[in-house]
């Protein structure tokens, strides 16, 4: 009976594909006469088959195939065969919208270390490098950075200035011109105890001295022209 089982069958020569893909160690049963083969490096493989054979086609991450085998098969000089990858579905995660992911939270900093800005960092960098000072100071890269800090910290206070008050506080409260707005904001930037009370964020403090402020510039506006 075995014997006329394999020779009822005729050798079939395949290839087992995942999208255009040749896939080596697929696993192949015969269900019906319970003979097994697995692809080779470039996806092939053969198997005697007839007409109504069921045939698996398994392996890992790959959707296992259930085949009948129809006469068409058994005419084709090359069987492919198509296989799908297995979706593995991920474990939902939520983000809340008050959570930060920072150097911190992962871990890459320590918790509480300053941050420093870039123009910051720079300076550092060409402070700290024990070779590169002497030739950093003579080059003047450090005074250069310097300036780069400076720069960068007023463009920070200008921002956080731009934010507390209107522009109509400006104009009716302080009796500023709308043209001479910027010039004023870059005016109380220049003023260390305005400066140290924008930093700290400290709102009150900062309308008191821009109060004050304003006074004075409207004094210098009025002398110069």
């Amino acid at each position: 009976m075995i014997f006329c089982q394999t020779f009822d069958r005729k050798e079939i020569h395949g290839i087992v594909q995942v999208d255009s893909t040749a896939v080596e160690g697929v696993n192949i049963v015969n269900k019906t006469s319970q003979k097994t083969t697995s692809t080779d490096k470039n996806g092939n493989f053969t198997l005697f088959l007839k007409e109504g054979d069921l045939v698996v086609f398994s392996a890992v991450n790959l959707v296992t195939l259930q085949k009948a085998i129809v006469q068409s098969d058994l005419k084709k000089a090359i069987l492919v065969v198509q296989l799908q990858t297995e979706s593995i579905p991920l474990k939902e995660v939520v983000i809340k919208e008050e959570s930060k992911i920072t150097a911190e939270s992962l871990g890459i900093i320590p918790s509480g270390q300053k941050k420093y800005t870039v123009a910051e960092r720079r300076l550092y960098t060409a402070r700290s490098g024990l070779l590169d000072r002497p030739l950093n100071w003579m080059s003047g890269r450090t005074a250069q950075l310097k300036k780069e800090l400076a720069v960068s910290e007023k463009e920070q206070l200008m921002a956080k200035l731009e934010y507390l008050f209107e522009e109509n506080f400006y104009i009716e409260t302080l009796k500023i011109k709308k043209d001479y707005i910027r010039d004023f904001q870059l005016y109380c930037i220049g003023n260390y105890d305005f400066a140290s009370s924008l930093k700290s964020r400290n709102k009150t403090l900062s309308k008191f001295y821009i109060l004050t402020l304003a006074q004075n510039y409207n004094k210098i506006i009025v002398y110069e022209n």
